[in-house]
This record gives structure tokens, sequence and C-alpha cells, in this order.
């Protein structure tokens, strides 16, 4: 534990900053709160200068990416509110549209992680590359309420702990514990308002 808390404490306070910031963004995403978005956006741009300066420049291209969809996902959301008619709602999508995706996006990142390798002086490309174009998609599906969005978060979440405890980032990796625990929080959650919408329906 003592161990635990130096490391914390080597960490920079622009990094304690963006961490306490995305915790407010999952939080008040799993509530479907409006005010996620301008908490996501703050973090993800802090975040942008970090990882560009630890040379995950994916990730750094993700993050000013997030600041987009920030934008993007509060104008969806709040245009969902004005429109009663129109209003979005929580969705599923079937496992074979996953599973097209999914193996779309691996091979993509195959290739950008070639390419970031070898002409490029960027650590752990591969994995750098692989958790950045799921997140972008990922981000995607949270923008357009579909409840999956979570299920890919547990995963992408997990392979990031390892790799921020690698890269140095001892409280962004401890971050992504509390994401994962949040993300299974989320999918149960939404799962719930779908289940009740569905009924309603019925």
């Amino acid at each position: 534990m003592d161990n635990l808390l130096e490391l914390l404490a080597l960490s920079s306070p622009a990094e304690l900053v963006a961490v306490c910031l995305a915790i407010v963004y999952v939080v008040l995403a799993i509530k479907q709160s409006l005010w996620c978005w301008p908490a996501a956006a703050i973090s993800a741009s802090i975040y942008t200068v970090l990882f560009f300066t630890g040379r995950l420049y994916m990730e750094s291209v993700l993050q000013i990416f997030y600041v987009i969809m920030a934008g993007y996902g509060y104008w969806s959301w709040v245009r969902s509110r004005e429109n009663t008619k129109n209003t979005l709602r929580i969705s599923q999508l079937r496992w074979q549209w996953h599973a097209y995706w999914a193996l779309v996006l691996v091979a993509v990142s195959l290739m950008l992680g070639f390419a970031l390798n070898r002409y490029t002086n960027a650590d752990m490309a591969y994995i750098d590359t692989l958790t950045t174009v799921f997140s972008f998609f990922a981000t995607f599906l949270v923008a357009r309420k579909v409840l999956e969005n979570w299920l890919y978060w547990v995963v992408i979440d997990v392979v990031y702990i390892g790799l921020f405890w690698v890269k140095g980032y001892h409280a962004t990796a401890l971050l992504f514990v509390v994401y994962v625990i949040m993300a299974a929080i989320g999918y149960w959650r939404w799962r719930q308002d779908f289940q009740a919408s569905v009924n309603a329906e019925t």
C-alpha cells in the first residue's frame, strides 16, 4: 500500500486532474447526464498532451477524438431531449454486427500498428493502436446509446491497465481498474433501462 501511494505521489497534478474528471465522466454517463460530455472534453484535452509527451501517439490522437466526440455526444443528447418524437433511446445490436466490426477493427489496428512500429518512435505500437481503434468505436457507441458499448469498455480497460502501468502512468492505470468496475455497472444499469423501455412498448 505504501509503495502504491508513493507511485501516486509521483503522478503529475495534470494527470490527477484528468483522472478525477474521467471518473466524473463515467459516473455521469451511467446516469445519462449531459454533463458527462464537458467532463470528458476537459479530461481528454489534458491527456492529449500527457500521452504525446509519453510517445503514445495513437492514444494522443484518441484523446483529440474524445474531445470531438464529447461535442457530438452533447449535441446528440440535447437534440434527442428537445425532439421528443426522436428521443435517443438505449438500443441493442445483434452479435453478428459486433463480430463483423470486431474483425474489421482488428485488421485496421494491425495495419496501423505496423506503420507506427516501422516509421515512428512510438512505444508499444500494436497495443497502443488496438486500444485506440476500439476506443474510437466504443465511444461512438456511447454517443449513440448502444447498450454493448459497456462490454467493449470492460475489455479495452483491462488492456489499458497493463499499458499505462508499464508506461508509468500509475494513477491512470488505477483509474482504469475503476473503469472496469464502472463499465460493468454501466452495462447493468443501461440494460435495466433498455428492458424497461422494451416492456413499456409491449
